[in-house]
């Protein structure tokens, strides 16, 4: 429909038919609900025996933007933005860090745009043509259940703005308004809770499962569930030389955005499933709330790679840190993974390698 539409300006239910070989039900039930989506337009009505005329409503993707959604603890709020293109991604990553604006931290993995930032506004930051950013998260505020991001951008992200983020799944609306060549926008979006989930100890010797397939199965169990929106998957390498080991000792660990009425129905059947799925009766796993950094949660993961850690200090600090720990001798890993969230993923996957203090 788009190439004839670009060829010869409009296109009929029999031209598709014949170039796709396909049945005219087939081809007229496409074109009815294209045309109620609004991804066709009818050219002309039919008349006689001349069949209706079409066209496409453009040759250019409803939108590039797929998800955008955020998680909330305390001021500290992360947005998250998932796009068809892990181009257009680095693009707003590099154009957000160098407007900073609300925005403390920018990370990219591969089409998914992670950004952490404060509840506050930003009227000094400047938007433009370079060397000014093109694009800058300017305020960030809560209202009831939602979070507001207060966008400013020119070209290519002001078409994303006023076209595009509106039809991302996650969105609950975006106004927009221009003020002299920038344009001003609010996206809307649900204050949802980050759920890390830390799982270690599933498998049996020897080459008995995997806890990280089961993790990655976790995963995919916990998205099914109305109210959650699956975020990743990391592998973390703890010491290496523990006896007890199955293989090369790593643990795993999952986020997951949560509507807050869902958590606690989250945490119950992620704890059935590993209990259930383990292969191992010493199987570990720790659920927390939130994402704000803290100093002796992190030294714990640091430690888990360098050293013995017991049972008892993991239910300790697990204890005092608000953290969910069930299992045998596998909450240390659990936690360990949990604590080590957010540590790059190729020192992760290194044991040997440090974590400095700007990791910590």
């Amino acid at each position: 429909m788009r190439r004839l539409t670009l060829e010869q300006g409009h296109f009929t239910v029999p031209e598709v038919m014949e170039l796709c070989t396909l049945p005219r039900s087939t081809v007229q039930d496409w074109v009815t609900r294209l045309l109620e989506e609004g991804c066709i337009v009818l050219q002309e009505e039919r008349r006689g025996r001349h069949p209706a005329i079409y066209a496409a409503a453009s040759a250019l993707p409803a939108s590039a933007c797929r998800r955008i959604f955020t998680t909330v603890d305390g001021d500290l709020v992360e947005c998250y933005h998932e796009c068809l293109s892990s181009g257009c991604a680095a693009f707003c990553a590099y154009h957000h860090a160098l407007a900073g604006g609300s925005l403390v931290h920018v990370q990219r993995d591969g089409t998914l745009l992670r950004e952490c930032g404060v509840i506050s506004e930003h009227d000094d930051v400047e938007i433009g043509l370079a060397p000014l950013p093109a694009v800058g998260v300017v305020g960030i505020r809560r209202e009831g259940d939602e979070i507001v991001q207060q966008i400013r951008c020119v070209g290519g992200p002001a078409y994303s703005l006023t076209d595009q983020m509106a039809e991302a799944e996650g969105v609950c609306g975006v106004e927009a308004r221009r003020s002299g060549g920038v344009i001003e926008g609010e996206v809307r979006t649900r204050a949802l809770v980050l759920l890390g989930i830390g799982v270690d100890d599933t498998d049996a010797a020897p080459g008995g499962g995997a806890t990280f397939a089961l993790a990655l199965a976790l995963l995919q169990h916990l998205s099914t569930i109305k109210g959650v929106i699956p975020i990743s998957h990391r592998v973390a390498m703890l010491k290496p030389d523990i006896p007890e080991r199955t293989a090369g000792n790593s643990c795993s660990y999952i986020e997951l955005a949560v509507d807050p009425g869902k958590v606690e129905e989250v945490t119950g059947r992620a704890v059935r499933f590993v209990s259930s799925e383990a292969l191992s009766p010493e199987w570990g796993i720790a659920v927390r709330e939130g994402f704000r950094h803290l100093p002796e949660l992190r030294d714990f993961g640091v430690r888990a790679r360098e050293e013995r850690v017991t049972q008892e200090e993991a239910w300790d600090l697990a204890s005092k840190s608000g953290i969910l720990l069930k299992g045998g001798r596998g909450v240390v890993g659990a936690l360990a993974a949990v604590a080590l969230r957010g540590v790059p993923i190729g020192v992760l996957l290194d044991p040997f390698a440090a974590i400095d203090e700007r990791m910590k």
